[in-house]
């Protein structure tokens, strides 16, 4: 693999957002990697909070707000600008969202374990609990800790490195706009290109779910309410 290239979508929730970012600071890299931090739309204080850790820690930051107006989410407006990026730099897009913390050998794991496998599209970590425990949304998993698994089910951006030939087969450009969340269509679009999704749940990365958008735990402590929410308000749209 040429190049990594990580990102992480924010939105609030900043002490758990820099949990996730000093845990991708201190990975063991070896391949060249570059770390963008995108900011859709926190609030002025919590922006001006990871403007600081920008400076302090040394991760490039970009406040989505200052590239357009579109409101928030604007995951695919994210996704569309890295997979650009990535494909002019031949570089595989990692993506490690704010609820997230990467062990130091996750991330250069998931681009070894994607070298190893020409037909990669995805390769995954499997998400756990604080306990170790295999959580969502990988469920499903349980039984299978320390191995590399094909999956037909989708693949969550939790954590997520996408091979540089999904971002040559699959053109984020032709996306549903209309949907917030792309992860189970790119994963659907991998697979349909002739690629292989891989979950590794031998790297096992701490996943708090929906930290950001808390009343998306709902899911899990309410499922009525949520999709009345999700249903009535036109929210979380997959």
């Amino acid at each position: 693999m040429k190049q990594l290239h990580i990102i992480t979508p924010v939105k609030d929730a900043i002490d758990a957002t820099l949990e996730t970012v000093r845990a991708v600071l201190a990975s063991d890299l070896r391949v060249p990697y570059t770390y963008t931090v995108y900011n859709d739309n926190s609030t002025p204080e919590n922006t001006r909070r990871l403007e600081e850790a920008a400076r302090e820690l040394g991760f490039t930051l970009v406040n989505v707000a200052d590239l357009t107006d579109h409101p928030s989410p604007n995951y695919l407006y994210v996704l569309r600008c890295t997979r650009r990026e990535a494909l002019q730099a031949d570089a595989a897009l990692c993506i490690v969202e704010s609820d997230v913390t990467v062990r130091p050998d996750t991330l250069q794991g998931l681009c070894d374990g994607a070298d190893a496998r020409p037909d990669c599209g995805i390769a995954a970590a499997v998400t756990v609990d604080t306990g170790g425990r295999i959580n969502y949304p990988y469920e499903h998993a349980r039984g299978l800790e320390g191995q590399t698994v094909p999956t037909r089910k989708h693949c969550s951006f939790c954590c997520s490195l996408l091979t540089p030939e999904l971002l040559r087969r699959v053109d984020f450009d032709r996306l549903d706009g209309t949907k917030h969340w792309y992860d189970v269509t790119i994963s659907h679009e991998a697979q349909a290109a002739g690629l292989s999704n891989y979950l590794f749940a031998g790297l096992p990365v701490v996943h708090r779910p929906h930290q950001s958008r808390p009343w998306k735990q709902l899911k899990h402590k309410n499922p009525l309410k949520y999709y009345w929410l999700k249903y009535t308000r036109g929210l979380d749209k997959i």
